[in-house]
């Protein structure tokens, strides 16, 4: 009780939330042993190896408790695994999209451009 009562307390950055993001994973690393990894943190609800070629070594892990998250963050940020230093960050859905955003920009300029006859290569 006394947990929950100073957990009731704490002031949170606003970066931390439940998901964490894990890069500079081993190709091979499998989700139960991502499980048995992040697991000794607190219950797990997901955890989301990527498969394909752009997104191999990385990883997703949706906590259930938000302390969980940032007792995992704090803890295994550098851990090694498999001769690798794993990079822990909490996920931000603006900065991840943010890339995305800026590409289709670009492409819908140049449709723009190609469009009205703009060329902007300076010779």
């Amino acid at each position: 009780m006394a947990l929950m009562q100073r957990r009731a307390n704490v002031r949170l950055p606003p970066e931390v939330n439940r998901v964490l993001y894990i890069r500079n994973l081993p190709y091979k690393i499998t989700a139960e042993e991502m499980y048995d990894i992040f697991g000794k943190y607190g219950a797990i609800r997901q955890v989301r190896v990527g498969n394909t070629p752009e997104t191999r070594g990385t990883a997703f892990v949706v906590y259930e408790d938000i302390f969980d998250a940032k007792n995992a963050c704090d803890h295994l940020s550098g851990f090694n695994v498999c001769n690798r230093y794993l990079v822990v960050l909490y996920y931000q859905a603006n900065k991840a999209f943010k890339r995305v955003d800026i590409d289709k920009k670009k492409d819908e300029l140049d449709k723009m451009k190609a469009k009205y006859g703009i060329n902007t290569e300076e010779k």
